[in-house]
């Protein structure tokens, strides 16, 4: 999960395995894979920061096959 701040400055959290998108229109506005949006005070980049944290959290990216590091035999 990710922890983000509602325009209200409420947080919230989302799991960031199921963004689908993220977007400014100048919010920052997330897109769920179930089509929910959210929108944050912070930045797209923030966004993005987090959401390599939280990948690597859970090791999502330790394996090569899925960094493209490793050809399939």
């Amino acid at each position: 999960m990710i922890s983000l701040t509602r325009l209200n400055g409420k947080e919230f959290s989302l799991n960031a395995l199921y963004i689908e998108t993220v977007e400014s229109f100048p919010d920052t506005t997330i897109t769920l894979t179930n089509g929910h949006k959210y929108v944050a005070l912070e930045s797209r980049e923030d966004v993005y920061y987090k959401i390599a944290q939280f990948y690597k959290e859970i090791h999502i990216l330790s394996n090569p096959y899925l960094r493209g590091e490793q050809d399939e035999e």
